[in-house]
């Protein structure tokens, strides 16, 4: 299978997609200049399928290289749709990500919508140098709410590696949703119609990694509060928490912060996002999500 390859690297002192290619039904878009600070040393790279949606039985792969020194932004123009199965037909995608020293990737795509009995597969692996720093979102909504589907999809599974330039694994993680015979996804999930995941690791993002491990504990301090004696609910159940969310540090000296989400609305998700993540502009020339 052939794959598709965007290259970046240090031209004339500023960050440049040096190579580009990529293969039906994946296709790269990459803009002259994005947001309003066109000094910002950075390059998006938009990544899109035809049609709209991954349909089954499609197969996408992909490289990047982010040079020494170089920033990159991979995102999306809306959710990432997968259609539904034919058959026993599967959907995959991956990715394979090199980050050298000093550089920056963000990978901020909108979520994955699957359709119902789609079924789908994501790898994103990343091998980071001594110095470079990773911004990855990982997140799945619920399916077609206009459509009535709710957690509809036969099998929704992604996997995600961060790898050291010496081969050492620091993260391995893997989310499986799937169908069984005694209880479905929208039985587990009930009320919640997205999942996240952020993973931030490296140097540049220390202040982000800082600000969100103290605001997600106060959210969360708040969100589980007990009543007060003689406040009227003390003999009541605490209501169920519409934005769930989890702070945990990996790797060496916690160099790394994963936060995980789960909320009632997409919106919340969002919201949450663009809030947590609007001190980026200053390294991509535009804030994510906004």
């Amino acid at each position: 299978m052939e794959r598709g390859k965007v290259v970046v690297e240090r031209v004339g002192g500023k960050s440049k997609v040096t190579r580009c290619f990529c293969k039906y039904p994946l296709k790269f878009i990459v803009p002259n200049k994005v947001g309003a600070a066109a000094a910002a040393d950075a390059v998006w790279i938009y990544t899109i399928t035809y049609g709209g949606g991954i349909v089954s039985g499609d197969s996408i792969a992909f490289d990047v290289t982010v040079g020494d020194g170089c920033t990159a932004v991979f995102t999306t123009q809306s959710s990432t749709k997968v259609y539904k199965s034919l058959g026993s037909k599967s959907s995959q995608q991956t990715l394979e990500a090199s980050v050298g020293q000093d550089a920056l990737l963000v990978v901020i795509p909108d979520p994955v919508t699957c359709f119902s009995t789609a079924k789908y597969s994501q790898i994103q692996n990343f091998k980071l140098a001594s110095g470079s720093s990773l911004l990855l979102v990982d997140w799945i909504t619920s399916g077609r709410h206009e459509s009535g589907e709710k957690w509809a999809f036969s099998h929704f599974k992604t996997t995600n590696r961060i790898l050291l330039d010496d081969n050492e694994p620091v993260f391995l993680d893997t989310m499986l949703l799937e169908q069984e015979s005694n209880s479905s996804i929208a039985d587990r999930l009930q009320d919640y119609q997205a999942i996240a995941m952020i993973v931030l690791w490296g140097p540049k993002l220390k202040p982000i990694q800082n600000q969100i491990q103290e605001d997600v504990k106060k959210l969360m301090s708040r969100q589980f509060r007990m009543p007060t004696i003689g406040s009227g609910f003390a003999d009541s159940k605490l209501p169920k928490p519409s934005f769930l969310a989890s702070c945990t540090t990996f790797g060496p000296q916690g160099t790394g912060v994963v936060i995980r989400i789960a909320s009632t609305t997409t919106e919340s998700v969002y919201k949450f996002l663009q809030h947590q993540l609007a001190s980026m502009e200053a390294f991509l020339g535009a804030s994510p999500y906004s």
